[in-house]
């Protein structure tokens, strides 16, 4: 990697063994929810509980439209995330992968965060101006801290070809040498 970044790019590509084993991951937890809404429909006792039953119907229905949309992506030979020395994008999150390319210009900071079961590489990106009209609504308000002004956007090393600790670490040397240098 040190080698790609001396040359000015990285391109990180789809681990295929991290994305089998999240998709099994998801079948599993879907077999669970399957088992739930069953029982909570009666078919065992014959008694029917409403709240288990939406619960785990609408909670099956969201896992599986995020796992046909990974099975899907699967043909996707590109990049998950690309950085060179003028900018940076991801597609490992559904944030990152809305928001598109961000100029190190505007990066305000680099940490990694526990968040649930993943450890993220959050940037702070600040001159959210130049990047209003990119997300919907809601995804706009997810990412947008008030109290200070910038975008938190997210990147997760769960289906490329490195862990957490080496993305971040990539993030904060190309942010360091390339970001920090143009702030002035």
């Amino acid at each position: 990697m040190r080698n790609a970044m001396m040359k000015g790019e990285v391109k990180l590509y789809r681990n295929k063994k991290k994305t089998n084993k999240l998709l099994l991951y998801a079948l599993t937890v879907c077999i669970v929810l399957v088992a739930v809404l069953l029982y909570s429909i009666g078919l065992f006792d014959g008694e029917m509980k409403l709240k288990p039953a939406i619960f785990s119907g609408a909670a099956l229905l969201i896992m599986l439209i995020l796992t046909l949309k990974t099975l899907v992506n699967l043909r996707d030979k590109s990049p998950l995330i690309e950085m060179n020395e003028q900018m940076f994008m991801g597609k490992t999150t559904p944030l990152s992968k809305a928001f598109g390319r961000v100029d190190w210009v505007d990066v305000k900071d680099v940490q990694l965060q526990k968040m649930g079961g993943d450890t993220l590489v959050v940037v702070t990106v600040g001159n959210s101006d130049k990047y209003a009209g990119r997300l919907s609504k809601m995804m706009w308000n997810m990412a947008y801290d008030k109290s200070t002004g910038a975008l938190q956007l997210m990147y997760s090393a769960a289906e490329v070809d490195v862990d957490a600790k080496a993305l971040f670490e990539l993030f904060a040397d190309f942010w360091n040498t390339t970001g920090k240098k143009h702030q002035g």
